[in-house]
């Protein structure tokens, strides 16, 4: 990941950026020939072979995947390409609403999906995802966990279950950072008992603050996407703030002596969505796609995902994740009456989901990140 974030206020971006991504005449592709591109925005891993492949064969379609890391990163990518790059846009569930804010990706038929079928009552009407007038614009497709993510040759799951964790002085030096500020911030909140880590009044954000800087003297380095991979994997940083299984899941099945834990504090839900760019020129295709995405099968491929693995989002994808997969879904505890199904976590409320600042900026926010990486 680039550790350039996007620096303009969100009131200029969205006179200068966004408005004008949505405001200018679409670009029309030369490329509509007998195989249809359709062009991603998406994290690393979302149109790799193993999750469009087939398809890719069946639909006779060619993805051209534009990879970012963070969602400051895909707002950049909107506002520096031109209108038309992209067809899809694969995006954190808490940017969503800025794409539908600034009329940038077009209304989807809630009949031609399954709704209905979402595991948990909060997916049905997610935020951001649906317009004040129950009209909705992006779809969940996958989520995941946060918590502290740890070298189980150096700790038990047990001693991981807490972030207080990474103050200790076995990780002098060991503890790294996924190099983005929503999350880490948001588990530093969550540290401090905060019940909505992302709504904080100006004293609880500099208490934030404060418990953060106090890490420093503990941190090893600051990773980009495939940083906190190697990180962990070669014994670099034994503990990583701002991750979860969606690392740790990769290392594990390659045999890494790596884990993740949901501490005592409570973890970060992050959440994946899928919107169709209003200026696309080829919506019927990217429409099937997303009809693939929520099917059984296309859920499925969300939870064995290559990039990184996730938990599937509807019943029936959950069910054949389990038929065709028992391994992946126990190890990932998708698996009903698992004390550690992310289901029940959330049912438990130990799960906050990710999101913008409600009472500060996503600049006050990337700008203490960027002081705190530099002190």
């Amino acid at each position: 990941m680039s550790d350039t974030y996007f620096k303009q206020s969100k009131r200029t971006f969205l006179k200068t950026g966004l408005a004008s991504v949505a405001l200018s005449a679409p670009f029309v592709s030369r490329a509509w020939a007998q195989t249809v591109e359709l062009t991603m925005l998406g994290w690393y891993g979302t149109a790799e072979p193993d999750m469009v492949g087939e398809f890719e064969e069946a639909n006779n379609v060619k993805f051209v995947p534009k990879y970012y890391a963070g969602g400051d990163n895909m707002l950049a990518a909107l506002a520096q390409n031109p209108p038309g790059t992209f067809d899809i846009i694969h995006t954190d569930a808490e940017y969503a609403k800025i794409l539908v804010a600034n009329d940038l990706v077009m209304e989807l038929d809630a009949n031609n999906y399954p709704i209905d079928d979402l595991l948990h009552d909060d997916f049905k009407s997610f935020s951001g995802h649906w317009d004040d007038s129950g009209k909705l614009y992006s779809l969940i497709t996958r989520f995941g966990h946060l918590g502290v993510s740890y070298n189980k040759d150096v700790m038990s799951a047990e001693e991981a279950a807490t972030y207080d964790i990474f103050w200790d002085e076995r990780l002098t030096g060991k503890v790294g950072h996924f190099d983005w500020h929503l999350p880490s911030l948001g588990q530093m909140s969550l540290l401090m008992g905060n019940a909505s880590p992302f709504d904080i009044g100006e004293d609880a954000w500099k208490a934030v603050q404060e418990k953060t800087l106090s890490l420093k003297p503990q941190v090893g380095g600051y990773f980009d996407f495939g940083g906190t991979f190697s990180g962990l994997k070669n014994g670099e940083m034994l503990a990583m703030v701002g991750i979860g299984d969606w690392v740790t899941g990769i290392l594990e099945r390659d045999g890494a002596p790596v884990s993740s834990v949901v501490p005592k504090e409570g973890g970060i839900q992050w959440t994946e969505s899928y919107s169709i760019a209003k200026t696309s020129e080829k919506t019927e295709m990217a429409l099937k796609y997303l009809d693939y995405t929520m099917s059984p099968a296309g859920q499925v491929k969300t939870a064995q995902m290559l990039g990184y693995p996730g938990h599937a989002v509807t019943r029936a994808g959950r069910a054949m994740l389990n038929e065709v997969d028992p391994a992946e879904a126990a190890r990932s505890k998708q698996v009903n009456g698992d004390p550690q199904d992310p289901i029940t976590l959330i049912d438990e409320g130990r799960i906050s989901y990710r999101d913008i600042p409600v009472q500060q900026s996503l600049e006050d926010w990337n700008d203490f990140w960027s002081e705190y990486k530099n002190a």
